[in-house]
């Protein structure tokens, strides 16, 4: 299924995963972590930005789908890209999210080879005896940047997921990202600031949301309090200038940005 000249564009999915992490100066304090990844420089889309992991919906997720999305009381379509994100998280990350099942990082070593392999996550399941654990997984945003000029452009919904506290081994999968890394939402706002990361329009306002959080469970319940709708930013002259604009109540503290200040991906 070829989606790249859809008009609804092409269907995407991200997991924010959210770790607890010992503050340096007070190992005893706890702050709330997010994975972020470098995506390779040679990606057609944001190469060389700091994204949450994630990716396109592929359709073996929309035939998984189909087949589960029953069971998990949710439309085939939003099972899909639930099952898109716990299948690119773990073969961007290594890691098992949103799966059940006899699972520890050995045998999510072994499955996230044969997902390399098979591509597809469904075989994956059946292989390793696991299932499908979605309740883990909640909804946070659905950003679609819609512009008739530009011939590949992501709908992307992103979701929400915690690994509590503990040591956790994360790995890039040496095709698509170059970097792996945890950071407070804060703290990858700040070293885009300072020039060590750069990050596209939805990221940041994603990351400047998240830092309004001092914790998953508050991320959570802003997620679950506020309905997730689809975000598709505007140009707006404010004072003669150009600004890209969102919607001022899907729970962004942010809403704007100089145009001229978007970067681009």
């Amino acid at each position: 299924m070829n989606t790249d000249s859809s008009p609804q564009g092409i269907p995407a999915a991200t997991i924010i995963i959210f770790r607890n992490a010992p503050l340096g100066s007070a190992p005893e304090v706890l702050m709330p972590e997010v994975l972020m990844t470098v995506r390779s420089r040679n990606m057609t889309f944001a190469g060389g930005m700091a994204v949450f992991p994630g990716g396109r919906v592929d359709p073996a997720d929309f035939a998984l789908g189909e087949a589960v999305a029953a069971n998990a009381a949710m439309t085939p379509d939003e099972a899909a890209h639930q099952i898109a994100a716990v299948r690119e998280t773990l073969e961007e990350t290594g890691l098992a999210l949103g799966l059940a099942g006899n699972i520890n990082a050995e045998l999510a070593a072994q499955a996230r080879a044969m997902l390399a392999e098979v591509g597809a996550l469904a075989p994956v399941l059946e292989a390793f005896g696991w299932s499908l654990d979605l309740s883990q997984i909640t909804p946070f945003a659905r950003w679609f940047p819609k512009n008739e000029h530009i011939p590949r452009i992501y709908d992307t919904r992103f979701y929400l997921a915690n690994l509590g506290t503990g040591a956790v081994d994360v790995s890039i999968d040496h095709a698509e990202n170059t970097h792996l890394f945890w950071t407070s939402a804060q703290g990858a706002l700040d070293a885009a600031e300072r020039g060590e990361i750069k990050l596209i329009f939805p990221t940041r306002r994603n990351l400047e949301r998240l830092a309004l959080f001092a914790s998953f469970e508050e991320a959570k319940a802003q997620a679950e309090a506020i309905p997730v709708r689809t975000i598709m930013p505007q140009v707006v002259e404010h004072n003669g200038q150009p600004w890209l604009t969102i919607l001022s109540d899907a729970g962004y503290p942010v809403t704007a940005e100089l145009l001229e200040n978007v970067a681009r991906g």
